[in-house]
């Protein structure tokens, strides 16, 4: 009997040339889609720097803005923030240029703190303190919170305590503290501050300066801020 080899030696030449064909192929489909691959990565490349131009453009013309709003705030308003720091507390275009004033000095918690403790002393029920007092203790005073303020050992404790059945008056102490702090060591350095100096005396720099530590800073830092505190 003949060997199956010989009887059908035209399947083992299919089969050869199968194999043959898709050690080919094979090389050829992967470098095609390695092709696509790049091609959509370049798509996506483009997409970003078209996102980051139109970006750049509509912060240009937010600092424009901002500028002409700076010359609303007249000399003689910028006056009466010199005169008390609750004065300027109280008027919403000195609690904002104080704000970012703070922002430059990279300790915002404080204002934002205070902010907090004002909107929860506005609670009108119960119900409301539970939740709000969590998320400013959360937020302020626990130990290692993301915006933590400066308490000392006993006004972190009493309130610490207060927060398990909380009251309006429950930050009292911890805000007092905070508020003493910015009136004693960050109020000074604001109303000597190029900006607020700049504002009294009715200049108007041209040019806007870069978020930095230094005490140094231009008109457009004060203009269109808003306390960074959004959890309610």
């Amino acid at each position: 009997m003949e060997s199956p080899l010989l009887l059908f030696p035209q399947l083992n030449i299919s089969a050869s040339k199968d194999k043959s064909y898709y050690k080919v192929m094979k090389p050829a489909h992967k470098e095609e889609a390695n092709k696509a691959s790049k091609a959509k990565q370049k798509r996506n490349r483009l997409s970003l720097l078209l996102q980051k131009t139109e970006f750049h453009e509509d912060v240009h013309l937010g600092k424009a803005a901002n500028l002409k709003k700076a010359a609303s705030v007249s000399p003689e308003e910028a006056v009466k923030w010199g005169e008390s720091f609750d004065k300027l507390l109280s008027q919403k275009d000195g609690l904002d240029a104080f704000t970012k004033f703070l922002k430059t000095e990279f300790s915002e918690e404080n204002i934002e703190f205070w902010i907090a403790c004002e909107d929860y002393k506005k609670s009108k029920t119960t119900h409301e303190l539970l939740p709000k007092a969590k998320t400013i203790y959360e937020t302020f005073i626990q130990k290692d919170a993301p915006k933590e303020v400066n308490l000392d050992f006993h006004t972190k404790e009493v309130t610490s305590q207060s927060i398990k059945q909380p009251l309006i008056s429950t930050f009292d102490a911890a805000q007092s503290t905070v508020y003493k702090l910015m009136e004693q060591d960050s109020y000074p350095r604001f109303l000597r501050s190029d900006p607020y100096l700049n504002l009294v005396q009715g200049r108007n720099p041209s040019r806007p300066a870069m978020r930095r530590r230094s005490r140094s800073f231009t008109v457009n830092d004060f203009q269109d801020v808003r306390p960074d505190f959004t959890i309610w």
